[in-house]
């Protein structure tokens, strides 16, 4: 047998941590530490080896017996594993790593007449705190110190419930490709116990499955345990029935609250620690986070708030999980936990000791959306600004809220009003596909972020004025390390600064990034990479049969009911199992009323603490009124029209998503609190309230569970009556579809309907609401500080009209479509439809910085290329079908709307029909020589282009000749 031996060399880094070299079965080195050993019978034996590559660590598991000699293991590099890796004598091993030690370590000095076990013993005391230190997170007040080295980390917040397993895989990659080392999430506890010892850490809640992907890919993990989680998710991550635990008040000096939170951070970190999950056991999980934003919290509660505070860090650091604990936006943090800043910028942040360091655990790059409120966007400009600000002010540490966004699937959506969609505006989309400029701006800042990365860790910046808004933040290291951050805080006008004796433009509000002081290779505000435009295309698919099942409203008083005096708020009564909750009454109506004679109607005044309501009368729709994100108590005020005799009259209050944030959110009211009063009667008005009302919670439809393939027969369906269906309310709707072909992206546009929930082969796809978005959208700039008004889009449009369906959701053919009609719709019109791209765009100058032209030569000087580029790239299945737009000169514009300038090379739009039309992506070079001659000598030159993409059969057919 040929067998391939593992060798090590055994080096003391500058850390003073024995570093091994590691070669694989092609001979091609990769760096290696022991992490840990145990004594057998006098002698050392390595039971745990890491080896990594591109800063990415693998713990190699020894077997238990330890024996060394010819054990067969496996060493992931590269994401592929490589097997047949074997040992040399472990006897070679451990002498050849002892003399190593002794030779680089000063002589032990003893007692006198101390006994040699002792200086025998000295080598694997030796050995034990060089693997204490190798496998470890600390930190200092620069950064965070992982394995005994400061590190700049950028991380991304990837929710696992929010996607599918399906999609975390291509997810997490696209963070890496993006820069990121590591990724951030939450965990829910209301989603992993639904009811009190009952656990669910299956399909989209398998968050060990999530962490162990991030783990292959080579990236690490924040895990904010909480368990409040706010995230806009329902009821602050909390389980509902926790509310109902006796004596109990959330989020205070509260001993059964304290209990309950106890018990589930020890199940999630005991789960981690079983998987070997954390750092300190050769996991990724470098920090973990304990509470959430309690600061403004904390106040409300006074001196309890602080006694919890104190008492949560300190239960969670009992844990000892052997990495950082954080708390964000908590200024009281105790000891060792660091306290975080959250915000659209943080360069104003700075920990509450000295000693910890600048982490900026939420830096918003966007912003939610509530149904009936427009689209919100953040400028990826500004956000890079932001980052660069924090960056030059000490910070270490940046996760973006969010990178990818994701869906609120089922009923996991909070607020109240928070859309289905959970988009964030995030480099990744909710669909899991790239959003530029947005994602490949970032990447290219953490790129020159990263060049700088040695001066940052090691040196404190010198500041210096280059005019009345203008600053130059210096870091220059003993070892000759230099960087430079220039920045022009003034939102309206561009800036030219001396530095260095050279000459620099900088953009209004940007800041220029220089890894060697020398060269800008990045500006916060010149986007070098394409823009593009989104769209939803038609399927192949078509939704036209449809089966109808209608509830049956006189079912609301059923034998299931339950009936008191007087009026119960909602969530007591449902404890979140629906969103619906029948209240229903009977009003006798004497036949001598007026208004029977005199045709004038009574009204009905119902006032509601939230979130929607639909009124029937004797069974029929009376109306309805909703909420608003502005004031979520209304009052439904209508005409009434009441019979002689007995009338049922049947209230459905409709939750759109529990609280999630705010002092003793678990106290507030949901549902119909009265007063409900008719007025008009001769008697002049009728209080209801205290009436004896009966309550069901939940439609006919839910109980049978009619989104599911299992339950689809336990009704009879109409079928053939879909058109005399429109428009009637609480109404279900069945079809079945096969899979379009291809791999895009999928949703279904519901704009033809009302207000309700969907279903798809027994998932939830969550809820959808047909209300126009309210706000002001006129216009939006980059430049100046941002909040989430000051960029708004879609006004006048539905608030959310796409519902993402998840591929692995779907079977190849006779996939179920379930959808619950609450007011009435056109089911005819509900389309599946596809995403791709659009058209692109880019935007290159002549005086562009590039990070990509960034080169450092042999002997250590750095150069930057000045060879500006623009590249276009058109999504996956397609190609530049035609070029929309093309101008080398002095052009302006957004994309889509571009228009040509006083300077324009004639040529420019044949270049880019003959270089790129019929390619998916094609490179131009930015220059006077490749557009002709300079068609406006010196003035500085920006070239502008849009290109069309189709699908590979429409866009080879009208490539020029």
């Amino acid at each position: 047998m040929d067998v391939k031996w593992l060798s090590f060399i055994p080096v003391l880094n500058h850390q003073h941590v024995l570093q091994l070299q590691c070669c694989n079965l092609h001979r091609k080195e990769i760096k290696g530490r022991i992490v840990w050993a145990r004594q057998l019978g006098g002698e050392v034996s390595i039971c745990k080896i890491a080896c990594y590559s591109f800063e990415v660590v693998r713990i190699i598991q020894i077997p238990d017996s330890c024996v060394m000699m010819t054990n067969s293991l496996q060493v992931k590099r590269n994401r592929e594993f490589e097997e047949g890796i074997c040992l040399r004598s472990q006897k070679t091993i451990i002498q050849s790593v002892l003399v190593e030690i002794i030779s680089y370590m000063p002589p032990p000095s003893f007692p006198v007449g101390s006994s040699n076990i002792s200086s025998r013993l000295f080598p694997f005391l030796m050995l034990t705190v060089f693997f204490s230190i190798w496998s470890s997170v600390t930190y200092d007040r620069k950064a965070l110190v992982i394995n005994g080295q400061r590190r700049i980390l950028f991380s991304g917040s990837i929710h696992y419930p929010r996607s599918t397993p399906q999609m975390w895989g291509s997810l997490i990659q696209k963070a890496k490709d993006g820069g990121l080392d590591a990724i951030d999430t939450y965990v829910f506890w209301n989603v992993h116990e639904p009811s009190p010892g009952m656990y669910n850490f299956e399909g989209r809640y398998d968050l060990v499955r999530f962490i162990k992907m991030i783990q292959k890919a080579g990236l690490y993990v924040h895990l904010r345990i909480g368990p409040y989680v706010c995230a806009e998710w329902n009821f602050g991550g909390f389980p509902v029935w926790l509310k109902y635990v006796p004596g109990i008040s959330f989020r205070t000096d509260n001993e059964p609250f304290m209990l309950a939170t106890q018990k589930f951070t020890q199940k999630i970190v005991n789960m981690m620690k079983n998987e070997n999950l954390f750092e300190s056991q050769g996991g990724p999980i470098i920090l973990s986070q304990i509470e959430n934003e309690y600061e403004r919290v904390s106040k409300a509660f006074g001196a309890a708030g602080h006694e919890y505070v104190t008492w949560a860090a300190k239960m969670a650091v009992g844990m000892d999980t052997g990495v950082p604990w954080v708390m964000c936006k908590e200024a009281d943090a105790p000891d060792p936990v660091i306290n975080t800043c959250n915000g659209f910028y943080c360069d104003y942040f700075s920990p509450n000791k000295p000693y910890k360091p600048t982490l900026w655990t939420e830096t918003w790059s966007g912003w939610f959306t509530k149904f009936g409120g427009p689209i919100h966007h953040r400028p990826v400009q500004d956000l890079a600004f932001a980052v660069a600000r924090f960056i030059q002010k000490g910070g270490s540490f940046v996760n973006y809220y969010m990178y990818h966004g994701g869906t609120n699937f089922g009923r996991t959506a909070g607020g109240p009003f928070i859309t289905t969609s959970y988009d964030y505006d995030a480099p990744i989309d909710e669909y899991g596909l790239i959003r530029q400029p947005k994602y490949g701006h970032l990447k290219d800042l953490h790129k020159a972020i990263k060049l700088c990365e040695r001066a940052l860790l090691t040196a404190d910046p010198t500041i210096t004025s280059l005019g009345n808004y203008e600053k130059a933040h210096v870091f220059s290291s003993e070892s000759g390390d230099c960087a430079a951050f220039l920045s022009n805080y003034n939102p309206k006008s561009a800036a030219r600064v001396t530095f260095n004796s050279k000459h620099y433009k900088l953009p209004p509000w940007s800041i220029s990034i220089l890894p060697d002081c020398k060269n800008a290779v990045f500006n916060t505000a010149k986007v070098r990479v394409q823009t593009s435009q989104m769209q939803m295309l038609p399927t192949n698919v078509e939704l036209l049969s449809w089966d109808t099942f209608h509830e049956d409203i006189s079912s609301a008083d059923d034998g299931s009911t339950i009936s008191v005096f007087g009026l119960l708020e909602q969530l007591n009564v449902t404890r979140d199992t629906s969103d619906y909750l029948w209240y229903t009454t009977s009003v006798d109506i004497s036949s001598s009323e007026s208004f029977l004679h005199q045709g004038q109607l009574p009204t009905l005044t119902v006032q509601s603490t939230g979130h929607a309501m639909h009124l029937f009368i004797n069974g029929h729709l009376a109306g309805s009124a909703f909420g608003t994100q502005e004031s979520l108590r209304f009052t439904f005020t209508g005409n009434v029209d009441l019979r002689p005799g007995s009338n049922k009259i049947s209230l459905l209050s409709i939750a759109v998503g529990l609280p999630n944030n705010g002092p003793h959110f678990e106290m507030r009211k949901t549902g119909i609190l009265g007063p409900v009063v008719i007025h008009g009667l001769d008697q002049g008005k009728r209080d209801l309230s205290q009436h004896k009302w009966s309550y069901k919670v939940g439609l006919k439809g839910e109980a049978m569970n009619l989104g599911s393939p299992n339950s689809i027969s336990s009704v009879d369906w109409m079928q053939g009556f879909l058109a005399a269906e429109k428009q009637k309310p609480l109404t279900w709707y069945k079809t079945h579809f096969d899979t379009p072909e291809g791999e895009e992206a999928l949703a279904l546009d519901m704009s033809s309907m009302g207000k309700g929930q969907v279903w798809i082969n027994g998932e939830s796809i969550g809820r959808y609401w047909n209300v126009y978005a309210n706000g002001n959208c006129n216009g939006c700039s980059y430049s100046d500080t941002f909040r989430p008004i000051k960029c708004q889009f879609g006004c006048g449009n539905p608030t959310q009209k796409w519902y993402h369906v998840p591929r692995s959701w779907l079977k190849p053919t006779k996939n179920l479509l379930v959808v619950f009609e609450e007011i009435g719709g056109d089911a005819s019109r509900i389309a599946l439809v596809k995403r791709s791209v659009k058209s692109i765009c880019a935007e290159v100058s002549d005086y562009h910085p590039n990070i990509e032209n960034w080169h450092t030569e042999r002997d250590g000087k750095s150069e930057v290329l000045d060879i500006p580029k623009v590249s276009l790239h058109c999504g996956r299945g397609q190609f530049i079908s035609a070029i929309k737009f093309a101008s080398f000169g002095t052009p302006s514009g957004t994309c889509g709307s571009f228009e040509h300038g006083s300077c324009h090379a004639p040529s420019s739009l044949a270049i880019f029909e003959k270089k790129c039309v019929g390619q998916q992506e094609c490179l131009v070079t930015v220059s006077n020589s490749n557009f002709g001659a300079d068609p406006c000598p010196n003035i500085s030159k920006t070239l502008l282009v849009e290109a069309v993409c189709a699908p590979a059969a429409d866009a080879t057919t009208t490539r020029p000749n």
